[in-house]
């Protein structure tokens, strides 16, 4: 009809935007008015969240750093009792420790430090000879206990075949002997500790076990005659050992001297060595074992010098094969079975080849010599010889000889 308006599409001309404007204008003019407050509004929600955050990330790396409010304090035991069982390591080392002393040894050439332990109340104590050899004849030796006191010492008595020495202090009182084992006892595997002062750290302890025993060694040889060639046969340990320990006791598991240590193997001497050098500890540590030591000692105390025993024969210390064979002659010429010896008695002639003592096998001139110093003079030993080719047993009593 003319005039009249088209009739309204409710879908081709859907617009939602526009759809939504299709209010009074009296609705729309306010809306313009209000936009300011609406921004101020948004601005101010911003700057009170960035606000927030840094507050928040403030007290969170606080909270992280610290582990939360307040003064930090970390978990710790509480006092315990100071007593240790009797037979640990500590218990061992509590007992012992007042018996030990270091020695401080100097004379004209040389110094050393070393260990010893007492034996009496009469104020002896033993060690081992390379310990107090610097001092010389006109040296000075001194003792500190482990209390701190110290005393002066002088030598009683002392042996390098057999690396040992006995000290004496005076005008001290109130000492505490060491209580002797028995190392006949010891087997492969007990626990031990040793005690020292390496590198002059007097009362180290260190604990370990026996590795072996009647391990032959031989230590020293610095003279170039032999005159200070010990041989032992050893107790081996794997408790540490180091310069400086020398003399001090290697104990059982009641706290008992059971040796005497003397001597290291280190990784580049290829030999055992007494720990007077400065070679360090390999796990490879040697004792002499305490019932000869306290042979030794008994002699010192009671007459100044110790005796070997001897089969009265000279050995051929250049031969190669297995075995200790008796030499052509002595080193001055003459026999090398000295007439009328246990070794003349009992028929051995320069030639023979040693090959075993009382069932044990021997395997050089060094290794005899160890296992005879392991006796007393007047006990009785049975030797494996081989002469011409065929082997046979002689048995003979062991005589003395004095020592220096």
């Amino acid at each position: 009809m003319p005039g009249a308006e088209p009739a309204a599409d409710p879908w081709g001309r859907y617009d939602p935007w526009a759809a939504a404007q299709q209010h009074d204008p009296a609705d729309r003019a306010p809306g313009r008015r209000r936009r300011p407050a609406a921004k101020a509004l948004v601005g101010g929600a911003l700057l009170i969240a960035l606000v927030s955050g840094g507050i928040g990330g403030a007290v969170g790396a606080h909270l992280e750093r610290n582990g939360g409010m307040g003064t930090v304090e970390l978990p710790q035991a509480g006092p315990e009792a100071a007593g240790r069982d009797p037979d640990s390591v500590a218990g061992i080392a509590a007992r012992a420790l007042p018996s030990v002393v270091t020695l401080h040894v100097s004379g004209s050439e040389a110094a050393g430090t070393g260990t010893g332990f007492v034996l009496d109340d009469r104020g002896h104590i033993l060690t081992n000879n390379h310990v107090v050899e610097p001092a010389g004849s006109g040296g000075e030796i001194t003792v500190t206990f482990n209390s701190g006191d110290t005393a002066e010492a002088e030598v009683v008595g002392r042996d390098s075949g057999y690396d040992l020495a006995v000290v004496k202090v005076k005008g001290v009182t109130g000492l505490t002997p060491m209580p002797l084992g028995n190392s006949e006892n010891v087997r492969v595997g007990d626990p031990v500790v040793a005690i020292g002062a390496p590198f002059d750290l007097a009362g180290t302890v260190t604990s370990g076990i026996i590795s072996a025993k009647e391990r032959p060694i031989t230590a020293g040889g610095e003279e170039g005659d032999a005159s200070d060639v010990s041989y032992v046969d050893a107790l081996q340990t794997d408790a540490p050992i180091n310069p400086g320990n020398s003399g001090g006791p290697l104990l059982d598991a009641r706290g008992r001297a059971i040796g005497i240590n003397s001597a290291i193997r280190s990784a580049d001497s290829g030999s055992a060595e007494s720990d007077g050098g400065q070679a360090g500890s390999i796990g490879l540590g040697f004792a002499i074992p305490i019932n000869q030591g306290k042979r030794v000692a008994e002699e010192l105390i009671n007459t100044g010098k110790a005796t070997h025993p001897v089969i009265g024969i000279t050995l051929d210390m250049n031969y190669t094969g297995d075995g200790a064979r008796v030499s052509a002659k002595d080193s001055d010429g003459g026999p090398a079975v000295t007439t009328g010896g246990p070794g003349a008695k009992a028929g051995i002639k320069p030639g023979d080849v040693i090959t075993a003592v009382d069932g044990q096998r021997v395997h050089s001139g060094e290794e005899l010599i160890v296992k005879t110093r392991a006796h007393r003079p007047g006990d009785r030993l049975e030797l494996t010889l081989e002469r011409g080719g065929k082997e046979t047993k002689v048995s003979l009593v062991l005589g003395s000889s004095g020592g220096d």
